[in-house]
């Protein structure tokens, strides 16, 4: 489920059914084009849908012309403060500006880019944080955060009605992870535009990960947001972007490349697993088709866990397994797992998507599984076996009953009674 509205971004559907978009911004001088240009072709090639550059000064404004002409993904304005920017980056062509009504200096100045925006058509996405409230809601933001933060845009929201313009977007975050989900589920319930979603601030690639998994990841679970923006402390932008795709693809809402399936690993443990995962990940990035890829680390759970991997390995001291649907492909030196694997994967991509099997290299593969498994260990794969069989004996019992009871059961209208009414005589 996603907002009811639908605005468009450059080419960019955003809500109405479209599928969730990915946006990021750069981290460079926006001026300084050799460098804007250079992260914008990273993050695109990273699969961002849109791109938004910082517009401080009039010197961004100029460079925006150029950003605009040569990008390949739409652009949106960053403007705080300076409404006049925020017109003269409409002017210049971005696909869509972002202003905080609440610094912009007040509902007049808003009217004026409202009213460029109307005559360009260019979207606005508007919105609050945790930390840029209107003055009179921040002491509401002691008492009650959440509060504060849909109060805030809910006012926003009644003022863009108020000036007659729908093409926008609301975003509404916080730093705190509880407020941005419990904020943004009160929002959705109220309001049909479009939903830009983040946890603002969000830290470092590791714990900004993290928080904005919980954070996104349970809103666009519940059918909440349209787009979003993973914000991380790094000069890496891509970085943004590769983290949001892991989300949506976690939740099945976009495919974006391969999906790698990894075990945590155990004492059963008999080669080094964290290097070939680390390799098998690595090398995968070359790939733009959404293949399952699994890595096991023994052969005691067999390959049911990942028997719906499109490919996947499992291994042990000195030999290991390639498989692929959960049918074994051929068993190789542990050392050669990895470039085994992909020599198969790219013989399925030259093949148009074919597995090809080699039936004597598959047996043997089957040998060393049957030889390396633990035939008691209860695996989903066993434990799903198990239920089925004890399904099918339930309904042959039933039936066997049923059989039972219909040849004792005596037709009335066959009987030579049938029809009489007896009484016990006075």
């Amino acid at each position: 489920m996603s907002s009811k509205r639908q605005i468009r971004v450059g080419d960019v559907l955003i809500g109405g059914g479209a599928p969730v978009a990915v946006q990021t911004m750069t981290k460079t001088e926006t001026a300084n084009l050799p460098e804007t240009m250079a992260q914008i072709h990273r993050v695109a090639e990273a699969g961002a849908d849109l791109v938004r550059v910082a517009v401080p000064r009039n010197e961004d404004v100029e460079a925006l012309k150029t950003i605009v002409r040569d990008s390949p993904i739409p652009i949106i304005a960053d403007i705080h403060f300076n409404h006049t920017l925020a017109i003269k980056a409409i002017e210049a062509g971005a696909h869509c500006i972002r202003l905080n009504p609440g610094n912009i200096g007040g509902p007049e100045k808003v009217a004026e880019v409202v009213a460029t925006a109307k005559q360009y058509e260019v979207p606005i996405r508007v919105g609050v944080n945790s930390g840029s409230l209107p003055k009179h809601l921040r002491e509401m933001e002691f008492t009650d955060p959440v509060g504060a933060l849909v109060a805030a845009a809910e006012e926003t929201v009644a003022l863009m009605e108020s000036l007659d313009f729908g093409d926008f977007k609301v975003s509404m975050k916080s730093t705190s992870v509880p407020n941005t989900i419990a904020s943004n589920r009160l929002l959705s319930q109220r309001i049909d535009y479009p939903l830009h979603l983040g946890v603002t601030e969000a830290g470092t690639k590791w714990t900004g990960s993290l928080k904005s998994a919980v954070g996104l990841g349970t809103l666009l679970a519940d059918g909440i947001g349209d787009t979003v923006r993973i914000s991380l402390s790094t000069f890496h932008a891509e970085e943004e972007v590769k983290v949001a795709f892991e989300i949506l693809k976690a939740l099945k809402l976009r495919e974006k490349g391969p999906v790698l399936i990894a075990c945590p690993t155990c004492g059963r443990l008999q080669f080094d697993m964290d290097s070939v995962v680390q390799e098998v990940e690595h090398r995968l990035q070359a790939y733009d088709d959404p293949i399952e890829v699994s890595v096991l680390g023994c052969a005691v759970n067999g390959i049911g866990e990942a028997r719906h991997a499109d490919f996947g390995i499992t291994g042990a001291k000195d030999a290991g397994m390639i498989f692929s649907k959960g049918e074994p492909l051929k068993k190789v030196k542990t050392s050669e797992l990895v470039d085994e694997l992909f020599k198969e994967i790219d013989r399925y991509y030259a093949s148009g998507k074919q597995v090809l099997r080699n039936e004597a290299e598959a047996a043997e593969a089957t040998q060393w599984l049957s030889e390396n498994e633990d035939l008691s260990a209860m695996t989903p794969e066993r434990l799903a076996q198990m239920e089925k069989d004890k399904a099918a004996e339930q309904a042959d019992t039933l039936a066997a009953e049923a059989e039972v009871a219909e040849k004792a059961f005596v037709d009335e209208s066959s009987s030579p009674t049938a029809g009489r009414r007896f009484s016990r005589s006075a």
